[in-house]
């Protein structure tokens, strides 16, 4: 049992960075905004909140420094895709590529040094100590913690407000809503704001608490992983974080069949990830799927007013 608590609690820690990633994403989907440039974008906040702790020594900067780096990202990604109505595919490839090296040419002011400042983990007092259920959901980190709070409240918008209905019906029909005096344009620039900062603070998880490091490939693919856990939950917050601990398990266990001499390559149990990756894309887009995907009807759609 206690392997079991131990193993649970790190797929937590080890799926963090995806579950935001995955979240900001749905958010910026749900607007009919199709974002592929989490990676380059995950690059840019961990680089740019580590770069931040290391010359200022405070947390509280950095985590500024993230933030500011998501709205920046979010305003530029708004302005292509939204404004000069540029193709979205292109757009999130051309993050990704612009992300990696940006990130790696500040990066490497910070390259092999050590920051005595990160946020480890810290017991949730009283709630650390339920049987079970403590160990493994209470003896987490700041940015865990602010995931309980973070899933419930995008779950309880999109579901259950006006606003969150609104949100909804700009990756659906957002000719109807311009047409209902709605501001189309001003809210898919805010919603995509709010998903890259979102993504940001996935990367900041990684240099700031994870491993409190810096170097170009620390992200690892998780921003890919993302994209396609946001199409396996559906669009849905909820299932996206149950997706995100199934794939955190993944390495996880991987890690810990290695620690036991489980006599299987290496590279191959590090690979056990990307490749649920790529079943998880054939179970939620084949063509013998039953149910008819949700994807929003207009993601990826430009909208033109004159064109409705």
């Amino acid at each position: 049992m206690e392997l079991f608590l131990s193993v649970l609690a790190a797929a937590i820690g080890m799926s963090a960075p995806i579950m935001y990633a995955s979240v900001g994403e749905i958010i910026s989907e749900r607007s009919g905004i199709l974002n592929l440039g989490l990676e380059g974008i995950m690059l840019m906040g961990g680089a740019f909140g580590y770069i931040t702790a290391i010359q200022t020594g405070s947390l509280g900067l950095a985590i500024l420094a993230v933030l500011l780096t998501g709205i920046l990202i979010g305003l530029f990604y708004a302005f292509m895709t939204v404004t000069l109505e540029a193709n979205q595919v292109v757009c999130g490839l051309v993050m990704v590529i612009f992300g990696k090296g940006f990130s790696d040419f500040f990066g490497k002011l910070v390259h092999g040094m050590t920051t005595v400042n990160s946020f480890g983990k810290a017991a949730v007092p009283l709630l650390s100590r339920i049987p079970f259920i403590g160990p493994v959901f209470f003896e987490q980190n700041v940015f865990v913690y602010f995931l309980y709070f973070l899933v419930p409240a995008v779950c309880f918008f999109i579901y259950k407000t006006r606003p969150g209905l609104t949100l909804k019906a700009l990756g659906e029909n957002p000719g109807a809503l311009d047409a209902a005096g709605v501001q189309v344009f001003g809210l898919r620039y805010l919603y995509v704001i709010i998903g890259c900062v979102i993504v940001s603070l996935g990367g900041a998880y990684v240099t700031l608490a994870y491993t409190p490091s810096w170097n170009s490939e620390i992200i690892a693919g998780r921003g890919w992983i993302a994209a396609a856990l946001v199409i396996f939950a559906s669009w849905n917050p909820l299932y996206a974080i149950l997706g995100s601990m199934l794939f955190g398990g993944v390495q996880v266990l991987g890690q810990r069949l290695q620690l036991f001499g489980v006599n299987i390559p290496s590279h191959f149990l590090a690979m056990l990830p990307y490749i649920c990756t790529v079943a998880v894309l054939i179970v939620s887009t084949g063509p013998f799927r039953r149910r008819k995907s949700p994807v929003p009807a207009a993601l990826g759609s430009p909208y033109e007013r004159e064109a409705r």
